[in-house]
């Protein structure tokens, strides 16, 4: 039966131009194909990645999140308590308000101890900017070397400057070493991506990179098994461009450098529309849709690598949304998180009051008139103000 479905799955006619089998792409002539066989490597090169990546997060990278003025943000952590533990592992880490009541009822604590639980027990879960800034350097780091590489890789090759003769004596195209580590490399990558997708910082469209993740290993597998090696380069060259523009602004948002934050946020909004919306659809998918049929008749391995490449088109037009979005509000003034965080800097502002609230609890109780008469200048230990540096402007995230 495996047997069955594994010659299935590789039948010639699904993944290949009609004439052409499998055979015709073993090394011969002096020719190099590239080989399923050869993707396994990227496995254990994802884990080498993930070593070098925790290797550089502790020592490259937080020392210079230390010497910017970064610091691990320590927070509350909420008290032990079995019942709220449950309905927060095991239902929602937001209850309702109807939910709320029911928990108080159960756990014998007051509302507003209910509620100031799960924000801290959130605010526990909840990544600091030390982390991030961690997580963005790895990735700057990556996506830099990767761009250049790529540039060394391609400046002398026809095909990077005339997309036509990417398919020039297509299939019996023999694999360069340049293409062969810049593939491997970046495959390899994107794994230690997925594989650190759980530990990793999560955002709104955690989803669509997820999709994202897995949508290019299959594309470059693909392309790497059928020999669209010369196409594959040209595609993840674009997408490493705007990458590291804007891991780069992450970096100084982070340590609050705003104006060069600001700065290279618009470089990489325009990169990124450059490459992402006009460059990928119009010379990349172009490429692929347009000129493979003036040398062999379409079959499915054609429909599928094209129909993955729009959906990564897709998922560039749900960005380039966001992006639009947090350029409105930068531009009149507004912006102050980036579309694709969660409302994490509200939570903290209200932990900032709530903790405000404690300690004009505790300075009531132990100073009696003077604490009253606070309450009644402030009206009420609930509306006391956050601290005004907790107001922040933010652009990327």
């Amino acid at each position: 039966m495996f047997n069955m479905l594994y010659e299935w799955f590789w039948w010639d006619r699904i993944w290949l131009p009609v004439n052409l089998t499998w055979a015709d792409l073993e090394d011969r002539e002096g020719r190099v194909y590239a080989k399923a066989s050869h993707l396994y490597v990227t496995v254990p090169y994802a884990f080498v990645f993930l070593l070098i990546r925790y290797l550089f997060e502790r020592w490259i990278a937080t020392p210079l999140a230390f010497s910017a003025g970064i610091r691990q943000r320590v927070h509350l952590r909420a008290q032990d308590n079995p019942i709220l533990e449950h309905y927060y592992t095991t239902q929602s880490r937001n209850p309702a308000q109807a939910d709320i009541d029911g928990l108080s009822k159960k756990s014998s604590l007051s509302v507003r101890q209910v509620e100031r639980w799960f924000r801290r027990r959130r605010g526990q879960d909840r990544p600091g900017v030390l982390k991030k800034f961690r997580e963005a350097s790895w990735r700057f780091v990556f996506y830099l070397l990767a761009f250049f590489g790529g540039i060394a890789a391609l400046y002398d090759k026809e095909w990077f400057y005339d997309t036509r003769e990417v398919w020039t004596g297509f299939p019996k195209q023999s694999m360069l070493e340049s293409q062969y580590w810049y593939y491997i490399l970046e495959m390899s990558f994107y794994c230690s991506l997925v594989f650190s997708i759980a530990f990793d910082v999560k955002r709104k469209d955690f989803k669509e990179q997820i999709i994202h993740h897995l949508a290019t290993l299959v594309l470059l597998s693909f392309s790497w098994c059928v020999n669209y090696i010369r196409v594959g380069t040209l595609v993840m060259l674009v997408h490493d461009a705007s990458d590291v523009l804007l891991e780069s602004a992450k970096l100084f948002n982070y340590a609050k450098w705003e104006r060069t934050c600001k700065t290279l946020f618009v470089l990489f909004a325009i990169v990124f529309m450059v490459t992402r919306l006009i460059i990928f659809p119009f010379w990349l998918i172009h490429c692929t849709w347009v000129y493979p049929v003036h040398h062999y008749p379409a079959f499915f391995g054609y429909y599928f690598f094209n129909v993955m490449l729009v959906v990564l088109l897709c998922l560039h037009i749900f960005w380039a949304y966001l992006i639009l979005c947090m350029i409105r509000k930068f531009m009149f003034g507004t912006l102050t998180r980036d579309e694709r965080s969660d409302n994490e800097e509200e939570e903290e502002e209200e932990e900032s009051s709530t903790t405000e609230d404690e300690s004009a609890e505790q300075h009531k109780l132990g100073n009696g008139v003077a604490a009253d008469e606070k309450e009644d200048k402030n009206g009420c230990f609930g509306c006391l103000s956050p601290p005004e540096n907790i107001y922040r402007s933010k652009t990327v995230y």
